[in-house]
């Protein structure tokens, strides 16, 4: 005689090679209909269904048996659902004249079910992962034996869902790294390796994103003797605002490749982003050129600002606001033209991202023009990529325990003293 808490010896190994069988890795769905079989020997079922708890839906669906158009349950409907909201096993004796089965009645093929047993899996973590079913032929088929037994394979069940899940978020985050990698070596592709030599000039560009990938970017290269300056700051972070900023880049460099102005260049260029950006999408960019001969720079600013001009001869620092709304945010009329402003000996134009300006301390103050304003009078006689390192230095000083929240992205063009 075998009582209700002792289990038959062909029970248990058919649990133990299961227990072995998880061990090794296996798709969870053959992994998942053994342990329905196994079960059916243990439990003597003539038939077993299991249900997965979507985790997306909060739905059960039925995976085994499986088919190509699984059935359905919110929690609470049918035994399955009843069993999966209160978390305990449940055995129906009988299912003749029973309005919960009659609502939503568990059938197998060339099976009448009379009895039924239903038991909730639940991972290590008390989660709820789903529920198993064990249909009988006969009325009161199931004992307290097989209430004591089906816990146990519910157990087993849970192991191999869960090891499942987790098998699958590995994957999933191995790929997505090396997505993330490929798409932060594109994106830092397009930037400048070294800086471009000028006559009279130091140059130097920075970029510090705070995702894998940034929606900033800069750019620095001499096209027919005239040096294109650009940054740009696209709304939100990672890839998606990564691949609008290189796509102005792209767009921008074969304008200018093929001959067009800096006025006819903006135009278009903001024109097509306004078509192609989502409405709630925008660039803020400064775009401009510096003829080192003349030592004048005509740009636009959309959205980009402020604009500082530190002007050595006074030891002050000016600032200019946009002088336009951002890219793609709508349509221009080819009215904008570019302003101008000169580089005297001394003088640097930083184009600097609110990744600075409005790097914020835990007390929710922020870095600010001020003290921008201050870094850069007193380093203004060093090399620009000291200027570049001395303010981002002083913004994490500034923020102290606060974590970078933004993009930060330098441009520092300073003529060199005569």
């Amino acid at each position: 005689m075998i009582s209700s808490n002792e289990i038959t010896r062909e029970s248990l190994v058919r649990i133990l090679e299961i227990m072995h069988r998880l061990a090794a890795p296996e798709a969870m769905p053959e992994l998942l209909r053994e342990i329905i079989e196994v079960g059916k020997v243990a439990i003597v079922a003539e038939a077993g269904v299991l249900w997965l708890l979507e985790r997306k839906s909060g739905e059960l669906v039925r995976v085994v048996p499986s088919d190509d158009q699984p059935e359905r349950l919110r929690l609470g409907e049918g035994w399955a659902g009843q069993c999966a909201a209160s978390r305990e096993i449940s055995n129906l004796h009988e299912t003749a004249g029973d309005a919960l089965f009659e609502e939503h009645p568990v059938q197998v093929a060339g099976l009448e079910t009379r009895s039924l047993l239903n038991v909730p899996i639940v991972g290590q973590d008390d989660t709820l992962l789903g529920v198993m079913q064990w249909l009988g032929a006969e009325v009161g088929q199931f004992d307290e034996h097989d209430e004591w037994i089906g816990p146990a394979l519910a157990a087993q069940a849970a192991v191999a869902i869960q090891h499942s899940y987790m098998t699958d978020e590995l994957l999933a985050n191995a790929i997505l790294e090396q997505e993330v990698a490929v798409a932060r070596e594109i994106q830092m592709s397009t930037l400048p390796r070294t800086m471009p030599e000028v006559a009279g000039y130091d140059l130097h560009g920075l970029f510090l994103p705070t995702d894998h990938t940034g929606g900033d970017l800069y750019d620095l290269v001499v096209l027919d003797d005239r040096l294109f300056m650009l940054l740009g700051d696209a709304t939100g972070h990672g890839f998606g605002p990564a691949l609008s900023a290189t796509q102005m880049q792209a767009m921008l460099r074969v304008a200018f490749r093929l001959g067009a102005g800096l006025d006819e260049a903006y135009r278009q260029v903001n024109n097509q982003l306004n078509e192609d950006l989502p409405d709630d999408r925008f660039i803020t960019a400064f775009i401009g050129f510096l003829d080192p001969a003349a030592h004048e720079v005509e740009f636009h600013s959309g959205g980009q600002g402020p604009i500082l001009h530190y002007r050595a001869a006074s030891d002050e620092c000016e600032w200019h606001k946009p002088t336009s709304f951002p890219v793609g945010i709508m349509e221009l009329d080819g009215s904008d033209r570019a302003q101008q402003l000169s580089l005297d000996p001394g003088d640097i134009l930083a184009l600097i991202s609110d990744g600075v300006y409005e790097y914020t301390a835990a007390d929710g103050s922020q870095f600010g023009e001020e003290r921008v304003a201050a870094v850069v009078r007193a380093l203004h006689r060093k090399s620009m990529a000291e200027l570049g390192q001395g303010l981002v230095d002083a913004a994490f000083d500034f923020g102290g325990e606060a974590p970078q929240a933004d993009d930060i992205t330098l441009v520092l063009v300073r003529r060199l003293p005569d």
